[in-house]
Formats: structure tokens, C-alpha cells, sequence
């Protein structure tokens, strides 16, 4: 009776562990790939590196962006994007 007890225990900690940790960091993950699914040019985005600057042209796995006042060109990665700071349909307005 007490395995089944002790069993019952840690198969509720693992229900509780992908609850609380395992879920939400899927769920997160999830976002962050759609965030850079929707990439657009005109996006004013951040880096990983926290490189900011305006997506001039996209490519299948590469973005280029223009930063700082002499508009220097920079090809990154698209999983290097940490987030879209002003996207560009906003910029527009």
C-alpha cells in the first residue's frame, strides 16, 4: 500500500513540474517563433544582441536592417530577433 502511495506521489509531481514549468516555456517558445514568422519590413526590431534597428529586406532566414544615423546595413538571422519594438503598419500612423 505505501508503493502505491509513494508511486501516486511522484506521478503527481510530475504533473505539477509540466503544469507549472514545461507548459508555459512551450507556450513562450511558441510565441517567439510566430513573432518572427510575421517579421515585415518596415518592423523596428531588437536583437538578441541588442543590435535596434528597421528591417530593410527579408529573405528566407535573413533579415537585413538598417541601423543608427548613417543608416548602416546589417544582415542578421531571424532567430537573432529577440522582439518588434514598433511594428511597421504602426510606424505608418
Amino acid at each position: 500500500m505505501e508503493s502505491i502511495g509513494s508511486i501516486l506521489i511522484i506521478v503527481v509531481m510530475f504533473v505539477v513540474l509540466y503544469f507549472f514549468m514545461i507548459r508555459p516555456q512551450k507556450k513562450q517558445e511558441k510565441e517567439v517563433q510566430n513573432m518572427r514568422n510575421n517579421l515585415q519590413v518596415g518592423d523596428e526590431i531588437t536583437t538578441i544582441g541588442g543590435i535596434i534597428g528597421k528591417i530593410v529586406s527579408i529573405k528566407e532566414e535573413t533579415l537585413m536592417i538598417e541601423t543608427g544615423h548613417d543608416r548602416a546595413k546589417i544582415r542578421i538571422l531571424r532567430s537573432a530577433v529577440r522582439c518588434v519594438d514598433v511594428h511597421a503598419e504602426d510606424a505608418q500612423d
